[in-house]
């Protein structure tokens, strides 16, 4: 006789996230979640780069750590500070980077780092859902700020933090993601990161500045990072390879002084990051990261323009959003009578995924008509067809667009 399914359910900590639900593979038109163009993955350099490596070190497979120290590899820390000085104007030593199992490990540790449940957070209003979330399960105060076409407006946060000092509350960080903002695609210019330093140093509240897809500018210029403008230290810097060479090489990295990084090393109690990854990407890196980089923004472009035209065509003016200067995503806004996560299920059903915006915003009211598509991941054609199938169903179930392909269109 088959015995009873054991009960885990009264053994759960209290307070957990709501269960997982398995995974039933993607959508036919995919336009959530941070993936890349499948296309672009430098395949046959990473497999040269792989062979390469192996063979010279991967014997040092042996030792945690690669015999490199928990920090990460070092010839992949080397690469890193030249990079950070080239693109971003942050000078920094290998002893200023710690590697991480790709940037979520990187908020993780930093959150470890600064917050305590009841803590006080100030994010950006529209942000990245990662850090949302991460802030909601820690039980921290989150304040968001709200964003204009420069990114994060400094009157908003001027404002909360002087709110704050009079109620004797000091805030723990000020997270930004300042170079193609997410979702709304945004570089905030040099002078507002200016004004950020010197509100972060008149409060004492440091910045956590989150530079995963600064790497993805359509005319590869940017301001120096907020890390490399600050002459206190009072920024700590994170960043990823995950949008400029793939995602599932889940590899980031931290940028601090000692007195932060030890205390995350103090946390970080995996063992280490990937090694074949981190080996990997320092064995590739070095020689062709500049030259993917360029090839790959520009097919990322492609696809912009692609999503944008179409957009235009099926939803017509129901359809508003700025044009972003990088990266993978485009923030949309519907009418005010369209519920995007309403919206979610009957898209999924008629095979189109898409990141509702209260997802990735502080404010739910507000984002209730916006939405986030991800436009990396699908083909021309995919973008094509599942905005014209998106269309449909928004017209279905909230009766825009009236209009589509310049023509009128009934409930």
């Amino acid at each position: 006789m088959a015995s009873a399914t054991f009960d885990y359910a009264p053994l759960f900590r209290p307070g957990l996230p709501a269960p997982a639900g398995k995974w039933s593979g993607l959508a036919k038109y995919n336009f959530v979640g941070g993936n890349n163009d499948a296309d672009q993955v430098p395949v046959d350099g990473l497999v040269a780069a792989s062979t390469a490596v192996l063979q010279r070190e991967g014997h040092t497979l042996a030792t945690y750590g690669l015999a490199h120290g928990p920090q990460g590899y070092r010839p992949l820390r080397d690469f890193l500070t030249k990079k950070l000085q080239r693109d971003a104007g942050i000078a920094c030593t290998v002893d200023d980077i710690l590697v991480t199992s790709g940037s979520l490990q990187a908020i993780d540790l930093v959150n470890g780092v600064f917050l305590a449940r009841g803590d006080t957070a100030i994010i950006e209003q529209e942000c990245y859902q990662g850090s949302i979330n991460r802030l909601t399960r820690l039980g921290v105060n989150t304040i968001g700020i709200p964003l204009d076409r420069d990114g994060m407006r400094m009157d908003a946060l001027s404002n909360v933090l002087d709110d704050l000092k009079r109620r004797g509350i000091r805030a723990k960080y000020v997270y930004t993601i300042p170079t193609v903002q997410n979702p709304t695609g945004s570089i905030m210019p040099e002078t507002r990161r200016a004004e950020l330093l010197k509100l972060s140093e008149m409060h004492g509240v440091p910045v956590f500045e989150d530079d995963c897809y600064a790497d993805l500018i359509w005319d590869g210029k940017r301001p120096p990072a907020i890390y490399a403008m600050s002459r206190n230290g009072g920024v700590v810097h994170i960043g990823s390879f995950s949008k400029s060479i793939a995602p599932a090489l889940r590899s980031g990295y931290i940028v601090a002084g000692w007195d932060v990084l030890s205390r995350a090393l103090a946390i970080k109690t995996d063992g280490g990051s990937g090694a074949l990854e981190q080996m990997v990407l320092a064995e590739y890196c070095a020689p062709h990261f500049a030259g993917h980089v360029t090839d790959l923004t520009r097919g990322l472009r492609t696809k912009l323009d692609t999503l944008m035209e179409t957009l235009a065509e099926q939803f017509g003016t129901s359809a508003e959003f700025d044009e972003p200067k990088g990266g993978i995503f485009l923030w949309v806004k519907l009418p005010d009578n369209v519920d995007t996560l309403k919206l979610y299920q009957p898209a999924l059903k008629a095979g189109v995924a898409i990141n509702p915006g209260p997802e990735w915003s502080v404010d739910k009211s507000y984002s209730k008509s916006w939405m986030r598509l991800c436009f990396a991941s699908p083909t021309l054609d995919e973008i094509r067809e599942g905005v014209a199938a998106l269309a449909e169903v928004c017209r279905n179930e909230f009766g825009v667009p009236t209009r589509s392909a310049n023509v009128a269109r009934g409930r």
